[in-house]
């Protein structure tokens, strides 16, 4: 009699476990895409505040384009944006020339998928404080003017920041060494406009379009700090995709994440929101083959092994 109540009881039970929230829940994570996040994340080339509402409202257009939830996850520095896309903790990363030629070398199969409009013809600005005697710059010649003066970079590993500038100076003839002192690396382009207007540095290197922008806000003293030289243009920030978000939701996934970029409208208000606080005009497709000339000067600087 035991026997058929237990086995009664189980009959009961069965359905109701079956039928329940947390089994609704695990199916949902394991067979449909809607609940399954995909993480964003950028390197830290400006003030967090300034990014954090960067990428928040950026978060909320591609859910709505993309139907899965997506979540912006800050990181600290430069290296860890690399690090938590090589072990898939970021999905989807706003990384500049040089970090994006480092994450896609650690993870094969990954994808520049969009840029904006401005980065296949990107420049650095050389600033110097007004009390360094320094007058603009003719041609890329006239940089053995900054030997004896000090001089910071970005952070160690900003494309904008800290590659490219290096790469003009060496092909000037300027080394790191015929700088007054050690050259230091603020950490971020904000803080190089500051060091250099407060004159703890006599000249540093900066992302044009950051430098543009904080102009405009007058974020900027001009009475302290100008723009003395703008180099060539190059390839620079980018969008880079992981791999596995084709396995986590489908094989067309990275083309609609492409599309999604391009489809960014300044006549829609809120869209034309999300492109003026990327100094944008529109979002344009990319490839990996565009960063070859970052990578070479990488691994000339020692910066890709």
């Amino acid at each position: 009699m035991k026997k058929v109540l237990l086995s009664g009881l189980l009959l009961l039970v069965l359905p109701l476990v079956a039928c329940s929230p947390q089994s609704s829940e695990t199916s949902a994570t394991n067979g449909g895409t809607e609940a399954q996040t995909l993480t964003m994340g950028a390197i830290p080339d400006q003030d967090p505040q300034k990014l954090h509402r960067q990428y928040e409202k950026l978060a909320a257009y591609l859910e709505k384009e993309l139907g899965v939830p997506v979540e912006y996850k800050p990181v600290n520095d430069y290296g860890a944006a690399v690090t938590a896309f090589k072990v898939g903790d970021l999905e989807l990363v706003w990384f500049g020339g040089l970090t994006g030629v480092q994450a896609r070398l650690q993870v094969p199969g990954a994808e520049a998928v969009a840029q904006r409009d401005v980065d296949e013809q990107f420049h650095s600005l050389f600033i110097a404080n007004k009390q360094s005697g320094l007058k603009p710059l003719k041609d890329i010649s006239d940089l053995n003017q900054l030997k004896g003066h000090t001089f910071t970079f970005g952070s160690e590993s900003s494309t904008s920041g800290r590659l490219m500038p290096q790469y003009f100076l060496e092909q000037a003839g300027v080394k790191l060494e015929d700088f007054k002192g050690q050259p230091g690396f603020s950490g971020d382009h904000d803080k190089t406009i500051k060091l250099v207007e407060a004159g703890t540095y006599e000249v540093g290197a900066v992302n044009e379009k950051v430098w543009q922008q904080r102009v405009e806000n007058k974020e900027v003293d001009l009475s302290r700090v100008d723009v003395i030289w703008q180099t060539p243009s190059y390839y620079d920030y980018h969008w880079v995709i992981h791999p596995e978000v084709k396995q986590k939701y489908d094989e067309e996934f990275v083309k609609k994440v492409q599309e999604a970029f391009l489809k960014l409208d300044p006549n829609v208000p809120e869209q034309k929101e999300i492109l003026d606080l990327f100094e944008a005009k529109k979002f344009i497709s990319t490839q990996n083959s565009n960063y070859a000339q970052i990578e070479e000067v990488g691994r000339k600087i020692g910066k890709i092994k």
